[in-house]
């Protein structure tokens, strides 16, 4: 097992293997966070199209910034391995889940059902398809969030996954168009959706066989038993929702993961979905026959001659009464997504009149269309009966919650779960603002939007970091313009040196080349130039008291004797350079002793 990966990340322990990839927790010792680390098998490293791909897949998937996708920090390679660095979760994957528990309860499969399909529609969008949706795949944490897991691989991998014998496991949960080679859209991902929310409502898949081969050829040809007949307990509607994202041709199946989610929520309130059109329902008009029923030959055959002309008469009333009836029913014409006005129209020419029973936000038509009506259309009903009509109000305005201040994965999970649509994610650097937190968004909290609205946020980068130029030996003025042009401000003190000029930087602090924040204070020392200090009068002291004096602190000179011609015998006459004169300490003197 290897310790670090690109001298970064390092390994704390082994926490998975898979056909394609080892999984490992791991330490980021740049950022201090625990990850997650998924290591391609090493043969992978010699497919050159896989890489290209890998790469590419990688880069697209660490732009999926959604609450229920599994976060990709980095990537990269080492010696003949690739990895990429992803959110760590404390959590289980789903197929271990349904293998503990068996069968799981309808309300806990659809908001699993409905968390996968807010992660597949959020990467649909992003022009992101998973194609290797299975439980193994979906983790719920410990919290109950769900997480969709390897975007991106799994599109890079489809080429080797027979190669690698991992089709074993995934077979089960590809749509037939994948079984058979062709192109891989969304309607791939809801079908292997559908297989996942089989699953969780039955404890199986819905073809088993012998070999990959055999499972995808029934994949591929055989419809799927329905699943109450094998959980009874199952939702009808439920069941409806299963089949129709099972459907054989991808056309048939759910248009988008936001159409299926629709279905799902109708499905937690009992609501009747869209997934299955309600046959039309043709009315008969059942005319009794007119004779009865053979019976014993009777005695009295006057008694028969007056039942058969009762009968007769009977036969033409009710005829009359038939023909009267079709001649007033009307096939009811549908007026969903039409205006009031429009619909009133169509249903006047039919001799039909309208209602309206009620009003619902509705996330894709306009205020003032039609969502629903009763009687169905093509349904048949009498003249002037009327038609109830459910009309939209649009979609839902709410209240745009505030997520300034929250963490970009906060604020994304905020929007999210309140109905938004997260937007272009803008960081830029602060000095107040601490890395990773949200510091604008637009539109501004508060203000009254519809469900749905796409929401930018910008996000701070923390404190631009810069490092620290090397301007010793600098004039001040030229140090001060190094610093300024870097971000960084300055701060000096002085000092006298007799190796820097004056005027010049003698140290710094910090130190060259250090990294730090911007606008961070740079102490500068300058020179002041050797010291200079006044010469001290000796004249008329002995040699040895002028010596001590000037050779001793603050002076420090160096003392040449010369013999005077005049003077006391054994004292200075004379002294150079003359009293208080300035000049550098330790500089040599010169002092006249008469002998």
């Amino acid at each position: 097992m290897k310790a670090t990966f690109g001298d970064r990340y390092k390994v704390i322990g082994k926490i998975g293997c898979g056909g394609m990839a080892d999984v490992y927790k791991a330490e980021d010792t740049v950022l201090d966070r625990t990850v997650a680390i998924k290591a391609l098998h090493p043969q992978f490293a010699q497919e050159e199209n896989f890489i290209a791909r890998f790469r590419r897949e990688a880069q697209a998937a660490a732009g999926l910034n959604h609450p229920n996708i599994v976060g990709i920090y980095d990537w990269g390679s080492e010696a003949d391995t690739y990895f990429i660095v992803m959110e760590y979760l404390e959590g289980r994957d789903l197929k271990e889940i349904i293998q503990e528990r068996g069968v799981l309860p309808p309300d806990v499969v659809i908001d699993i059902a409905s968390q996968v399909c807010s992660a597949l529609q959020f990467a649909h969008k992003h022009q992101i398809i998973h194609r290797d949706i299975k439980p193994h795949n979906i983790i719920i944490t410990a919290e109950g969030e769900v997480k969709v897991t390897d975007f991106g691989i799994a599109k890079a991998g489809t080429s080797t996954m027979t190669q690698t014998g991992s089709i074993l496991g995934t077979a089960h949960y590809i749509s037939p168009e994948q079984a058979q080679g062709a192109p891989t859209e969304i309607p791939s991902d809801i079908y292997s959706l559908g297989v996942v929310l089989y699953e969780m409502l039955t404890g199986k898949v819905p073809f088993e066989g012998d070999n990959p081969v055999t499972v995808a050829l029934r994949q591929v040809h055989e419809p799927p038993a329905p699943p109450r007949l094998i959980n009874p307990a199952i939702p009808e509607s439920l069941e409806n929702v299963i089949l129709k994202a099972l459907s054989k041709h991808p056309s048939d199946r759910y248009p988008s993961a936001q159409a299926m989610k629709n279905d799902l929520a109708r499905c937690a309130k009992g609501l009747p979905i869209k997934a299955v059109v309600t046959p039309s329902e043709e009315e008969t008009v059942i005319i009794p026959s007119p004779f009865p029923p053979k019976k014993k030959e009777r005695k009295n055959k006057q008694v028969f001659w007056v039942g058969l002309v009762a009968a007769l008469l009977l036969a033409v009333l009710v005829a009359g009464w038939g023909v009267y009836a079709l001649a007033n029913m009307r096939v009811v014409p549908s007026v969903e997504r039409k205006t009031l006005t429009e619909a009133r129209g169509i249903l006047q020419e039919r001799g039909l009149k309208l209602a309206v029973s009620g009003e619902e936000f509705h996330e894709n038509l306009e205020a003032g269309l039609i969502i629903s009506q009763e009687p169905k259309p093509n349904q048949k009903i009498a003249k002037n009966k009327t038609v109830k009509v459910v009309v939209s109000k649009g979609k839902e305005s709410v209240e745009l919650p505030d997520v300034v201040g929250m963490t970009a994965e906060q604020a994304t999970y905020a929007l999210a779960k309140a109905g938004f649509e997260i937007g272009e994610l803008k960081r830029d650097f602060s000095d107040t603002i601490p890395e990773n937190i949200v510091m604008g968004q637009e539109p501004e909290a508060g203000k009254k939007v519809a469900k749905g609205t796409v929401v930018n946020l910008l996000i701070s980068k923390g404190p631009e970091i810069v490092q620290v130029p090397d301007v010793i030996g600098k004039t001040e003025q030229e140090a001060t313009n190094i610093l300024t042009q870097t971000g960084l401000q300055m701060s000096k003190s002085e000092e006298y040196s007799n190796e820097v000029e004056m005027g010049r930087v003698i140290r710094q602090s910090p130190q060259p080349g250090t990294e730090v924040e911007r606008e961070t204070r740079v102490n500068l020392v300058i020179s002041l130039g050797a010291e200079r200090i006044a010469m001290p009068d000796v004249r008329g002291k002995s040699e040895a008291e002028a010596k001590s004096i000037l050779q001793g602190e603050p002076y420090n000179f160096t003392v040449a004797v010369l013999p005077a011609l005049t003077g006391t015998p054994g004292s200075v006459s004379d002294q150079y350079p003359a009293p208080e004169t300035l000049i550098r300490r330790g500089s040599s003197v010169t002092i006249w002793v008469k002998q």
